[in-house]
């Protein structure tokens, strides 16, 4: 009779949570801050085709890295949880929070009974009304949960990246000066020999969830917009952007559709790809 192999319990965390680094780092990496208008995600992105940035809710958002079928899982249970919540009981009982938590729940419970953990790391955001209100919740592969101060970087750099958003943040800036910021932390490592690159505008992706919306808040921000925010010009205010038809309901504060259907582009009524 064969003998099984035996390794400690200390030693099947530790090698566990190397593999989950370990894919985690050869992630490209993402940013979410606070802003005057809101919270900003701003993601290393070079597919058009698979989000690293998107919506849960009214006034939550998600942003995560590492392998995208992992944490497209997660988003999807979030988007299942919320919606199911704020129709059973009330749109404003479904809060970032109670997301956090469940997003926790799951990935520790992935971690300690499964083989394999998986090797993503995610941000939930809630924007409040103002930016002190905001909140940040970074989770980790093992279900540890932390809530940041109005800012964060998630990826292989983080701690680099970090620096350079602790140095330049302020919750009073513009979304121009939030998007130069981010992109200036996220172009700061990654270059030959610690130099500083350039991240083109189409290598990018960029979402807000707007302080100043009723009800979905989420937007995405791409084309001659985002272009124009690289260069410093100033954005198109929300109150100009043409809106997303919808039916309308009896009952207020219940939009039928979502704000992240409509891009903050100069092209009137182009849908999310």
């Amino acid at each position: 009779m064969a003998m099984q192999f035996y390794a400690s319990p200390e030693q099947i965390m530790r090698d566990r949570s190397e593999l989950a680094r370990k894919g985690i780092a050869r992630g490209r990496s993402a940013v979410v801050l606070s802003y005057s208008g809101g919270v900003l995600f701003v993601a290393e992105n070079l597919s058009s085709a698979l989000h690293k940035v998107s919506e849960i809710y009214d006034r939550i958002g998600f942003a995560a890295v590492g392998r995208y079928n992992e944490f497209e899982n997660l988003r999807r249970a979030g988007v299942r949880m919320a919606d199911l919540n704020g129709l059973s009981y009330d749109r404003r009982d479904v809060t970032g929070r109670a997301l956090a938590n469940a997003f926790a729940q799951t990935l520790g419970a992935i971690f300690t009974e499964q083989s394999k953990p998986f090797e993503v790391e995610i941000c939930v955001a809630e924007v409040g009304a103002t930016p002190a209100d905001d909140e940040l919740y970074r989770l980790t592969y093992d279900g540890s949960v932390n809530d940041e101060p109005g800012r964060m970087a998630m990826g292989g750099q983080a701690e680099a990246i970090t620096g350079v958003l602790k140095s330049n943040h302020r919750p009073d800036m513009s979304l121009g000066e939030a998007v130069k910021v981010a992109v200036q932390a996220l172009s700061s490592v990654g270059g030959e020999g610690g130099a500083a690159r350039t991240i083109a505008a189409n290598q990018l992706e960029v979402a807000v969830l707007d302080r100043q919306r009723v009800g979905r808040t989420f937007r995405r921000i791409t084309g001659a917009a985002l272009t124009a925010l690289l260069d410093g010009k100033a954005a198109p205010p929300a109150s100009d952007l043409p809106e997303t038809p919808s039916v309308p309901t009896g009952e207020a504060g219940k939009p039928t559709s979502s704000a992240g259907s409509a891009d903050l582009e100069d092209r009137p009524g182009q849908a999310d790809s």
